[in-house]
């Protein structure tokens, strides 16, 4: 499989990426209303720079590569 960009997978990992990057930076406010306060702050903080690093591998369009090569190894293709 050759690499192909994608304006629309751009689009959707740059929404992907900004909702990552206010996670990261609103983490507090976050965890006090929505999780159990301060005991859960370092997991939203995480969750949110797992977002961006997803945001940024769906910008790119190279998560349809890492999937391919992730379902081919259990499949043998």
């Amino acid at each position: 499989m050759t690499y192909e960009f994608s304006w629309t997978w751009f689009g959707i990992g740059f929404l992907i990426l900004l909702a990552g990057a206010a996670l990261t930076v609103w983490y507090r406010q976050i965890a006090d209303n929505l999780g159990s306060g301060v005991s859960s702050y370092e997991r939203y903080k995480l969750w949110g720079l797992i977002g961006c690093g997803i945001g940024l591998l769906t910008m790119l369009n190279l998560h349809t590569l890492i999937l391919n090569m992730l379902i081919g190894g259990l499949f043998h293709r």
